[in-house]
């Protein structure tokens, strides 16, 4: 095999002494490589590619149905491994792109020639790697098996639906593909080595199927393969079941899902099963009514690709500019998502039938209709000219003025003035239809609110004394104070270095900024708190581009930063949060558990195993982001206090499991896996515990992460690797490696302040220990604040045989027989020293009424009748009582305790629902001061009937009880 990028001089010469027979070829020749670097680099450097195609007269002809399949087939009948048939997918790419770009630039093929024969070698490339693929996984893993209502087990094989333009046949020279993967029904393989579910072998199928296609190799990729438009996106599992197809988009689907459906088309795989589940998915695509609110839908999309198309600069890009090919597709697809449900004609996929049934029903005129199929034909030849070149996925015209002479030149033009000049009139005539039949009439009035006011004050064009009166008519309460803010901003040294672009970005944001303000209850504060974002994305002024195509995200984010100054911070800290606020309906409805480890796991899939720096970039936005939706559900009211401490406890779980991966991967990676007992590898017997707020699945907003290390193995082995060290001191580098990855400071922050100390012998003791030494530890040397400390642990990451195990050993150290006297005061003691170093000094000495008054303060926590008393009654109850009633230490969170304690009547019914809503309105008051940036005190006088009940519980069990207790509490 010939080396790629190697110069074949020989074939080289017998491919000009081919060339010299024919002049017609010499012309197509110079035509082709002229407008194609790629083809004429890879013909010099595999010439026997072109010399074939002209000697079979494939290069002269269109391919009838099914003959790409053959070809293909022909090639791959001897490959025996995934390396050769990636190989051979590569090298018939390169044969056929060889071809279809010669056609299509000598205007031997139609643009609809061209995009149908590019749509069919995919089909045929995907189909054929799928089959390939398929037979080696069953022998392997056998075969999946099905079986429904009244059918005999039958062998499933996948459904592969090819979306966008691969589903319309409408592929470009050098797309992307976006497939969806799906299977029939659940069940298990047969007759391999071990059973798999379906689901999991059609997932390792899938993983391999778009390795082979798109990994690029020396002989470089097949396609490049998109899988973002399945249900849930990136977050969502590779494959479904046909049966959780059809319940997402039933239960889920978005109005954007039913736009890519409309191209829906099994292009592998089950091709009968495929149809009857697009049948399925059919009434969720075309309602059976005239849906006209489907042009909204439309229109939100159009305002999302117009806000990328600003942000990036694609003005000139013939897909997603304005005028381009995305438009007329969106007006085809506007009558298609609108009359679709009624007219049948309408469902299909291809856009030039679509326009032609518009015409031929009268749903547009003729004339508009002929100007827009010219456009889409000229728009698709140019993009194609653009994507010969380099074989690179681009719609952007040239800049350079000799690319520009090439183009104009491909396309047939005498330069590049008239090329650019008839491109611009099929491109205005697109326009003006689209803005006809999609643009929102609103659109049409002025909704600008940066009146001349706020624009001649930003200019610098008013005096003091005028632009302190604007802010006073506006509502802002101290217009001296906020209108010498804004100066300072505008004059500051920040502005002055900011290049022309931007400048002129920020001269159309602020007088609207000031203006959505003046909307607000209180736009003092939310200005103080807009302004060091509005500094902080002074040299990415793109940011404040999106706040101004999406008057939604802007909304929101003044509404919300005017809600919480640690919002306005956390934005500030990291502008790329912006991003959040154009999905208003996710930003809002944070994932849950499942969903956040799945979209954590797509993320981090995409960066190299070997890039630590980037891995802990990926997982500190991950998590900012994540945290701000909790925080902004919280603050629009729809999610209660125990949902925002189940979600910000599921986000660190989420980080800490995928940071233990990393961890682990990196230290076998140097030193093999630690080895068991019997010598061999040992499975992965390691465990992150979490204590306090996070084992009691009661995280807040700035909370850090109280941890302890556990391992399962013989600490005297040693690893499997080359460069092999013992277990103990495996797992000791292991948990120095998690506490770098959570503790360091990046450019986005820390990932979560970790607390150690809560490990057997706290700071003193060993990093990690075995299971056998911290259960030793617990049982014969542990204080009784470490057994409490115990109530409040479960494992949240690491092996699940060792979690079980570590619950065993809980039990039975929560659960043993205790001496209640002894026990109470040791509780009481702890309690009152906590008191004494963390209270707040005039309310701790005493629990008197007197001391609680409006001048006074209240420590949430730590004073008197706060939270830490709840806790410490909680705990007291599942160590006295826990050795009768094992239920008791079965949960680590305050709540379902209090609920145990409830149902055992160890407390009353009426005490337990005290403590309850004591608990929760202690904590929702500290969310919201954290919110606020504030520290968890108010007012002595708040919260007096919680208050006194938990000081009258205290004193009934923890004090009357105890006759030795004496002294003023």
């Amino acid at each position: 095999m010939q080396e790629s990028g190697a110069v074949d001089a020989d074939g080289l010469a017998r491919l000009q002494q081919y060339l010299l027979a024919d002049t017609a070829l010499q012309d197509q020749l110079v035509r082709c490589w002229g407008g194609s670097d790629y083809v004429a680099e890879l013909c010099c450097r595999r010439p026997e590619l072109l010399t074939e195609l002209i000697a079979s007269g494939d290069l002269q002809r269109p391919y009838q149905a099914e003959e790409l399949r053959y070809k293909l087939d022909a090639l791959l009948a001897e490959v025996e491994t995934e390396d050769q048939l990636a190989f051979q997918l590569r090298r018939f790419r390169q044969r056929e792109q060889v071809r279809i770009i010669w056609r299509d630039l000598n205007r031997q093929a139609s643009m609809v020639q061209t995009t149908a024969e590019l749509s069919a070698m995919a089909d045929a490339a995907i189909d054929a790697a799928y089959q390939w693929l398929y037979g080696r996984c069953t022998q392997d893993w056998g075969v999946p098996m099905g079986a429904e209502a009244d059918e005999a087990p039958w062998a499933q094989h996948l459904v592969v639906l090819g979306m966008g333009k691969l589903g319309a046949c409408e592929l470009n020279l050098s797309s992307d593909i976006d497939l969806i993967f799906s299977y029939p029904c659940q069940g298990e393989t047969q007759g391999g080595r071990r059973s798999l579910s379906n689901q999991e072998f059609f997932i390792r199928l899938g993983q391999k199927l778009i390795k082979v296609l798109d990994a690029p190799t020396v002989e470089g990729f097949v396609f490049r393969v998109d899988m973002r438009l399945r249900p849930y996106g990136q977050s969502g599992a590779l494959v479904l079941s046909f049966d959780a197809m059809e319940q997402y988009y039933q239960d889920q689907g978005r109005d954007w899902e039913r736009y890519a459906m409309i191209k829906a088309r099994v292009v592998a795989g089950d091709q009968q099963r495929g149809s009857e589940l697009l049948a399925m998915l059919r009434p969720f695509v075309y309602r059976r009514y005239i849906d006209f609110s489907a042009v909204d839908a439309l229109r939100d999309m159009k305002r999302m690709i117009q806000t990328e198309v600003k942000r990036k600069g694609m003005q000139e890009n013939v897909k997603l500019g304005g005028g381009g090919i995305r438009e007329v597709e969106f007006i085809g697809q506007a009558f298609q998502l609108i009359h679709g449900g009624r007219d049948r004609a309408l469902q299909q996929r291809p856009i030039m039938g679509v326009l032609a049934v518009l015409q031929e029903k009268e749903y547009l005129p003729k004339a508009a209709v002929d100007q827009l199929v010219d456009a889409y034909v000229l728009l698709r030849n140019v993009e194609h000219a653009l994507q010969a070149v380099d074989d690179k996925q681009t719609q952007k015209l040239p800049e350079a003025e000799v690319a520009q002479r090439r183009l104009a030149w491909v396309m047939g033009f005498e330069d590049w003035a008239a090329f650019k000049a008839r491109l611009q009139a099929c491109r205005d005539a697109v326009q003006c239809h689209f803005d006809g039949v999609i643009a929102d009439p609103s659109e049409q009035s002025d909704e600008q609110l940066d009146d001349e006011g706020w624009a001649l004050f930003w200019a610098g064009h008013l005096s003091e004394e005028d632009a302190q009166a604007r802010f006073a008519e506006a509502g802002y309460a101290q217009p001296e104070r906020c209108s010498k803010l804004v100066d300072s901003l505008r004059q500051g040294r920040a502005l002055q270095s900011v290049q022309r672009k931007g400048r002129e970005r920020i001269d159309l944001f602020m007088p609207m900024l000031l203006a959505h303000l003046a909307e607000l209850d209180a736009p003092d504060e939310a200005l103080h708190r807009l302004v060091p974002l509005v500094e902080s994305v002074m040299r990415r002024t793109a940011y404040l581009v999106l706040l101004m195509e999406n008057r939604s995200a802007l909304t929101q984010l003044l509404t919300l930063c005017a809600s919480s100054p640690w919002i306005a911070e956390q934005i500030a800290r990291h502008p790329m949060l912006l991003d959040e606020f154009l999905d208003v309906d996710s930003l809002f409805a944070p994932p849950v558990r499942g969903q956040l480890a799945d979209e954590l796991r797509q993320q981090m899939m995409r960066i190299p195993d070997d890039d630590l720096e980037q891995q802990m970039e990926a997982l500190r936005y991950f998590k900012t982001s994540h945290v701000l939706r909790v925080a902004a559900a919280e603050i629009a009211g729809t999610l209660p206090l125990m949902k925002v401490s189940d979600y910000l406890t599921w986000i660190a779980e989420v980080v800490v499991c995928e940071v233990v991966e990393i961890a682990w991967s990196n230290m076998v990676a140097r030193h093999g896996t630690p080895c068991g007992a019997d010598g061999e590898p040992a499975p992965r017997d390691f465990i992150v515990i979490g204590y306090g707020k996070l084992g009691g699945v009661e995280l807040g907003y700035g909370s850090d992460l109280d941890l302890v290390f556990v391992h399962g193995v013989d600490g005297q082995r040693s690893t499997d690797g080359e460069r092999s060290i013992d277990n103990q001191t495996f797992f000791m580098r292991l948990g120095q490696r998690i506490i770098h990855i959570l503790n360091t400071q990046t450019a986005s922050g820390q990932l979560y302040e970790v607390d150690m100390r809560l490990r057997p012998s706290g700071a003193s003791g060993l990093l990690v220990n075995s299971l056998e030494a911290f259960e030793r530890y617990q049982q014969q040397d542990a204080w009784t604040w470490e057994h409490q400390a115990l109530c409040r642990a479960r494992v949240i990451a690491g092996s699940d045989v060792l979690a079980g195990r570590f619950e065993q050993v809980r039990g039975r150290v929560l659960g043993r027989e205790r001496d209640l006297d002894k026990l109470r005061e040791e509780v009481v003691r702890m309690r009152q020293k906590m008191r004494d170093n963390l209270g707040t000094p005039e309310t701790a000495a005493g629990t008197s009424e007197s001391s609680w008054s409006a001048d006074a303060q209240f420590h949430l926590k730590q004073d008197h009748g706060g939270i830490v008393d709840i806790e410490f009654m909680v705990q007291y109850g599942v160590l006295a009582w826990s050795h009768r009633h094992p239920e008791l230490y079965r949960f680590s969170d305050n709540i379902r305790v209090l609920d145990a304690l409830e149902a055992t009547s160890l407390i009353p019914a009426e005490d337990a629902d005290l403590l309850r809503e004591a608990y929760k309105a202690y904590r929702s008051a500290a969310h919201r001061l954290a919110l606020q940036n504030q520290k968890g005190v108010v007012g002595g006088d708040a919260f007096h009937t919680y208050r006194q009940g938990v000081c009258d519980l205290w004193r009934r069990l923890m004090l009357e009880a105890n006759e030795q207790q004496s002294g003023p509490q």
